[in-house]
């Protein structure tokens, strides 16, 4: 399954500097302007377990699972037509948002307000995206008066739920946060509201502040405590010169003098999928060791829907190793002999860091 996130923020945040230091792919910063392109790039999520795995199988290649990225040009107050329209639908099709707030002062680099306040600049942009989710809501109310006129019971329900909908995103909260039966979100899960996603909140700071973060950075824990979240502390513009260099052992050089012990990119793709309860399964051979990433509590036939949906459709069974069990005994032919190499079905739950082999026939 591709996750793709999309870096948001105001203009002047470092998005695109955070976007640079995480990504395969390098875009053009822009002190001044908001732009009108996105930049789109694909992370390789960091795991270790791979090269772990290629000690005991040798592979012709390792293949990391991977998040796609698409840095969101900044918004700005009142950015709800013509371009701001489209850079909204942009946010619309990612699966979690990591919201980039400005957390460092440079005179150089002059706040779009004329001062730096993080919080501030967090309402502002989930005062447009609310503002974004109240049109599309309007939209479907639209729809379903439609059909309430014809005697539909369930639209006359509908319409009740998504004034109410309409009415807390009035009141500059989040969709996310209305209070409805589990039943009633089928009335907005078809237009995919903005401030209903899940959200990374990252601090951009200076190098200074990259281990003990600062004032700014306290206000928005502060802000976010009764949020139940932890914001990510990166310093955007010194991992994204680190990101530039070739060597990985020149890389953790640089972060370590820094006192960091791992680079930002780790931390995000960690929390990211902590967030959105993502888990990592493996396929283990001599021509390649896969990553792949699934949602936790997916069976075994979906996990191989993953790889190709033919193994779903024609799924017979799963020969299931435990990472653990494999580095430990060293080879699939010892997890066998030690009965370590389990026979599972269709109901098997497949669990992080498990070793597939999908048997199918279609």
């Amino acid at each position: 399954m591709a996750l793709k996130c999309g870096i948001v923020g105001i203009t002047s945040v470092g998005k695109t500097t955070i976007f640079n230091c995480i990504s395969n792919t390098r875009g053009e910063t822009n002190t001044y302007g908001t732009g009108s392109r996105a930049n789109l790039g694909v992370i390789q999520v960091p795991d270790q377990r791979l090269y772990e795995l290629e000690k005991h199988q040798s592979t012709e290649r390792i293949v990391h699972t991977t998040v796609e990225i698409v840095d969101i040009p900044g918004l700005v107050k009142g950015q709800g037509e013509g371009s701001g329209n489209r850079l909204l639908g942009e946010i619309r099709n990612t699966d979690a948002l990591i919201h980039v707030l400005r957390c460092f002062d440079d005179d150089s680099q002059p706040h779009i307000d004329g001062s730096v306040d993080p919080v501030r600049d967090l309402e502002n942009v989930e005062f447009e995206l609310q503002v974004k989710d109240i049109e599309s809501v309007d939209k479907k109310i639209q729809r379903l008066e439609r059909a309430a006129k014809t005697g539909d019971k369930d639209a006359k329900h509908g319409i009740e739920v998504l004034n109410r909908y309409k009415e807390h995103l009035e009141g500059f909260h989040n969709a996310v946060t209305m209070p409805v039966k589990p039943e009633e979100k089928r009335f907005v899960d078809d237009i995919f509201l903005l401030t209903m996603k899940p959200v990374l909140y990252v601090c951009n700071v200076d190098e200074q502040s990259a281990v003990t973060g600062n004032s700014h950075v306290d206000s928005i824990k502060e802000f976010l405590r009764s949020r139940g979240s932890v914001p990510l502390v990166i310093a955007g513009a010194l991992e994204s010169e680190i990101a530039t260099l070739s060597d990985a052992g020149d890389r953790m050089e640089f972060l370590k003098a820094a006192g960091l012990d791992e680079p930002g990119v780790n931390k995000l793709v960690r929390a990211a999928y902590e967030m959105l309860n993502l888990q990592t399964f493996f396929t283990v051979g001599p021509k390649e060791i896969r990553a792949w990433t699934i949602t936790a509590g997916m069976t075994a036939p979906q996990a191989a829907g993953v790889i190709h949906s033919d193994l779903e459709r024609g799924f017979i069974r799963a020969e299931v190793m435990k990472y653990d069990d494999f580095i430990r005994l060293g080879s699939e032919h010892a997890c066998r002999e030690a009965g370590k190499l389990m026979i599972e079905g269709k109901t098997y739950i497949v669990a992080d860091g498990d070793i597939l082999h999908i048997r199918f026939n279609v």
